[in-house]
């Protein structure tokens, strides 16, 4: 009998740990994409409610936002072995993955790749919306929005610039900083 009960005992101690390392690994490294009202539209933002954007000069299934444009516009990534998860609102047959040229892998919504900007740093801003014509917020039917950001929402707008632009009205490839 004592053999039994404590074969039970370290049976039952194996279970605890192994639930407690699923629920761990399950919920560690989770990126999360959530849905939010601006620019007018439904957009993604972030677990933190930072706006997403992708850069338009990007092919699908190409990044060249790497290096210094990476600093500034830092990819939504996905740690090893995780998944992104769809937040309310947003399509989860939609997420999906795309190996960055440094083999880590970023997050991405209907093909394009998503990026947060440095200069938002609180919930609702959209300080990239339109930089260089180049970076725009993606909505969560998979398009991204052109719509001009608010004034009241974004800090550090210059006057005379739109976000940040620098107004040439053109942008490099690959962009470059």
């Amino acid at each position: 009998m004592r053999t039994f009960t404590r074969s039970v005992l370290v049976l039952a101690a194996v279970a605890c740990i192994g639930a407690g390392a699923a629920f761990a690994s399950g919920s560690a490294g989770v990126v999360t994409v959530e849905a939010a009202n601006e620019l007018g539209a439904k957009i993604l933002v972030s677990a933190r409610g930072l706006t997403l954007y992708h850069y338009t000069d990007e092919a699908k299934g190409k990044i060249d936002c790497s290096g210094g444009c990476a600093k500034l516009w830092p990819p939504l990534l996905v740690p090893q072995g995780a998944r992104p998860s769809a937040g309310a609102g947003v399509v989860a047959a939609k997420l999906g993955e795309i190996r960055r040229p440094d083999g880590r892998m970023q997050v991405t919504y209907n093909g394009l790749a998503l990026y947060r900007y440095a200069a938002d740093t609180k919930p609702g801003q959209t300080n990239g919306q339109g930089v260089e014509h180049a970076w725009f917020a993606v909505t969560t039917a998979g398009t991204i929005t052109k719509a001009a950001a608010s004034t009241a929402k974004t800090s550090g707008s210059k006057s005379g610039s739109s976000n940040g632009s620098s107004g040439s009205g053109a942008s490099s490839r690959p962009y470059s900083y």
